[in-house]
């Protein structure tokens, strides 16, 4: 047996922000990681950037996003659902975020192009995800947080919302693993969601679920969550709902990470295995609608979808890891994507002969639509006329989900009777259902790991110093 301040459950950077916090108020801070350290970081290794509230242009940034355009960005995509006064709370704390990740060895670099369209709101990290994260691994150590890798959280001892100690198992991919029992005052479970727990995902989506791809770790299969909620911790979120986006169908069931997202939606049409299109394609910005086209998907016949664009469109979005099908003629390509050529021909006649003339303009609600179509797609709506083709074939991918634990401005946990932990905090994904009822906006899951991660950090050493 063994005993900390401290003991933070995950390793990405929820729980790095935690422990860089609690360590630098003082406390002896343990993190204990399921993975091995070459899969360290949960969802963090396969990020880009933070989306962070700023009142003028700074570093690279280029102008003003203040907390009030934040707010109704995050309105317009949770369309209401978010716990108002925590997610004030995180607007209003992530304009400290640039100064902090700064302090703890994090770079910057402009902004990717394409589709993205991010540069003035969310701060790109220098080499990504796995760059940020060996940044905040080395600050944690520099800060004396113990690191342990390959052990899982698998028992806490939780007594009328009271954490005396969790027993895990170091070595748990092996055939020996080791059990132990460590004691800590305060436990801050940073452990991301259970998207990776598809027996899980099949309770709330049912066999459909069985379709989906991981888009990030293997290892959030939600066991802290479970062991939380079977202690008493009130549930926050609905298990349906989640950060999903449509992938290339191609891309491997676990870890396919960022580079399997496709951004070409907005330039073209989608259909279903069908040859129909089922939603609006030009809607708004794609950072504000990227995250709704899994779940679209999801609803499709064999949860498959296909997107297509013609050679207009083929360098206006982001590079995809895998090339796309292409050939001369639609008839060509529906055969290469499966699709029946003259369902898929009819509908891109449809459409094109709906593409009403304008001005064509990917950074702007242009004035590029469709008249008497349903569903209609309100921007950038260009026909589909100039050879060569291109498709990718479309499957729900899964970056995390919403349900998870309710939690207090001081990330203190609350229990299903209404009263709050004095020593249970929670941040990041297994969180962020407080703020995120439903949607999505680019970059807002680093903004909450990463403001939550201070305050449980901050929080939980200060009131071990009282």
């Amino acid at each position: 047996m063994s005993g900390y301040d401290v003991l933070i459950a995950g390793g990405g950077n929820a729980a790095l922000c935690a422990a860089i916090a609690a360590a630098q108020g003082g406390a002896s801070v343990c993190i204990v990681e399921a993975a091995p350290k070459d899969w360290r970081g949960g969802n963090t290794r396969h990020t880009r950037n933070c989306r962070i509230a700023h009142d003028d242009a700074m570093g690279t940034l280029t102008g003003p996003y203040k907390v009030d355009e934040f707010w109704d960005d995050l309105q317009r995509v949770t369309q209401g659902r978010t716990d108002e006064d925590l997610a004030l709370l995180t607007l209003e704390k992530s304009k400290e975020l640039w100064d902090f990740l700064s302090a703890q060895g994090v770079h910057f670099q402009p902004s990717l192009g394409g589709t993205l369209s991010l540069g003035r709101t969310n701060a790109f990290f220098l080499g990504g995800g796995r760059s940020m994260l060996n940044a905040l691994y080395i600050a944690a150590e520099d800060a004396g947080v113990t690191i342990r890798y390959d052990t899982r959280v698998t028992g806490l001892e939780i007594e009328e919302g009271f954490f005396c100690a969790a027993t895990v198992e170091t070595g748990w991919q092996t055939d020996n693993p080791v059990a132990e029992r460590i004691e800590a005052r305060a436990f801050v479970a940073a452990a991301g969601g259970f998207e990776a727990n598809i027996e899980w995902l099949k309770e709330a989506w049912g066999p459909a679920a069985e379709n989906f791809l991981i888009r990030g770790t293997p290892y959030n299969t939600g066991g802290v969550l479970r062991l939380l909620l079977d202690a008493g911790v009130e549930r926050v979120g609905e298990a349906d709902q989640c950060h999903a986006v449509a992938v290339d169908g191609r891309a491997p069931k676990f870890d396919g990470g960022i580079v399997t997202r496709l951004d070409c939606v907005p330039f073209g049409v989608v259909l279903n295995t069908n040859g129909e299109r089922f939603y609006d394609e030009g809607e708004d910005f794609w950072p504000k609608r990227y995250a709704i086209w899994g779940r679209l998907v999801a609803a499709q016949p064999e949860q498959v979808g296909h997107v297509l664009i013609d050679s207009k469109s083929i360098n206006l979005f982001m590079p995809s890891v895998f090339p796309p099908e292409q050939a001369d003629t639609l008839a060509e390509l529906a055969g290469k994507i499966g699709l029946d050529a003259q369902a898929m021909g009819e509908t891109v006649a449809a459409f094109n002969a709906a593409c009403q003339p304008g001005h064509f303009d990917h950074t702007a609600h242009d004035d590029c639509c469709t008249v008497d179509l349903d569903p209609p797609k309100s921007h950038w709506a260009r026909p589909l006329d100039t050879p060569p083709y291109y498709a990718y074939t479309l499957r729900p991918g899964i970056t995390f989900t919403y349900m998870g634990v309710k939690v207090t401005r001081d990330a203190r946990m609350v229990m299903a009777d209404g009263t709050v932990s004095p020593n249970l905090y929670a941040a990041g994904e297994i969180m962020a259902g407080n703020i995120l009822g439903q949607g999505y906006l680019a970059g807002i899951g680093m903004t909450i790991g990463s403001v939550f991660g201070r305050i449980a950090g901050e929080r939980a050493a200060k009131a071990l110093s009282n």
